[in-house]
């Protein structure tokens, strides 16, 4: 079957970065909030990827644009400032390992002043590889993988099918982590509802703290018409929590939660309030902020419904 390519999903740290598609889809797509539960993994042939990054090269260094490569792939060149790379799609790290060492390596070897490549990755894309093939891809500059955590909470992660438990994701960032290899992880805020908010944000603090992850972003939980959680809100089996119990989770998280060293937010516009800092360091200030926030309670210094987004 031929390779659709994907519509470009990225962090928002990889706002600069060229997106160059391995898959599309996402390999666990059971999600019961996620937008990928309407996808099917999509695996691209390794000829095609090297052929577009030729193309690139071809592109970066002498202008010349090659016959059959899709529009977006030159919109991207000409805005890159040739520094980084995220692989697409929802878990690019899926890719069969030997064909993604060996596009890392073509990659290197036309951009050898490449600074990062990125992925998303789901724990269970992790847990198959071992240490010493993440340490290979650590080589060919795989510098930070990002990971949905989503909770820590085994009743909540079941119940929405993640696909992992508590104990295989924090497994999962000592393999990272042991690879030299930076994470980025991050969590939903609502994703317990209402009956599920208390052990929710509990074990979301604690599996944070074991996985002492670089980077901890919180959304909070959107839903989408036609996943699982939504068609369980509307079949009055699940029900939303409020964007000020939505405050007090991140408090929650944010107080309960102990870090090495890890750069914290809720900058997504998912989320009614942002707040960011370094922990430990800026957690009192950052607890500060959201105290003043919770005690005014008033709307109006919530980001609106309307400005909200995944």
């Amino acid at each position: 079957m031929p390779f659709n390519r994907p519509e470009i999903i990225r962090p928002p740290s990889e706002h600069d970065s060229y997106y160059l598609p391995l898959t599309s889809g996402c390999s666990n797509n059971t999600c019961g909030f996620c937008a990928f539960s309407f996808t099917k993994l999509g695996i691209r042939d390794l000829d095609e990827v090297k052929q577009e990054i030729d193309a690139m090269y071809l592109y970066v260094n002498n202008n010349i644009m090659m016959p059959g490569q899709p529009d977006i792939v030159y919109y991207i060149l000409s805005r890159w400032n040739g520094r980084k790379i995220f692989l697409q799609d929802g878990d690019a790290l899926v890719y069969p390992y030997p064909k993604l060492l060996e596009a890392l390596q073509y990659l290197n070897g036309k951009f050898p002043y490449l600074q990062r490549i990125a992925s998303y990755a789901t724990p269970q894309d992790i847990l198959r590889r071992s240490v010493d093939e993440l340490k290979a891809l650590r080589d060919q500059k795989l510098g930070i993988l990002y990971v949905g955590v989503e909770s820590g909470d085994d009743e909540v992660l079941s119940h929405v099918q993640k696909g992992a438990t508590h104990d295989q994701m924090v497994e999962a960032a000592r393999k990272v982590k042991e690879a030299g290899i930076l994470l980025s992880v991050t969590v939903i805020l609502g994703l317990g509802g209402v009956k599920g908010s208390e052990k929710h944000v509990a074990e979301t603090a604690r599996i944070l703290t074991e996985m002492d992850p670089d980077f901890a972003g919180a959304l909070t939980l959107t839903l989408i018409p036609g996943t699982q959680l939504h068609n369980e809100m509307e079949q009055g089996r699940f029900e939303l929590i409020t964007p000020f119990q939505s405050l007090q989770e991140l408090r929650t998280i944010v107080e309960k939660s102990s870090f090495t060293n890890c750069f914290f937010s809720s900058m997504h516009a998912s989320n009614y309030f942002a707040i960011r800092g370094n922990m430990p360091e800026d957690k009192a200030k950052m607890l500060k902020q959201l105290d003043m926030i919770i005690a005014r309670r008033d709307p109006a210094l919530l980001r609106p419904e309307f400005m909200r987004g995944l």
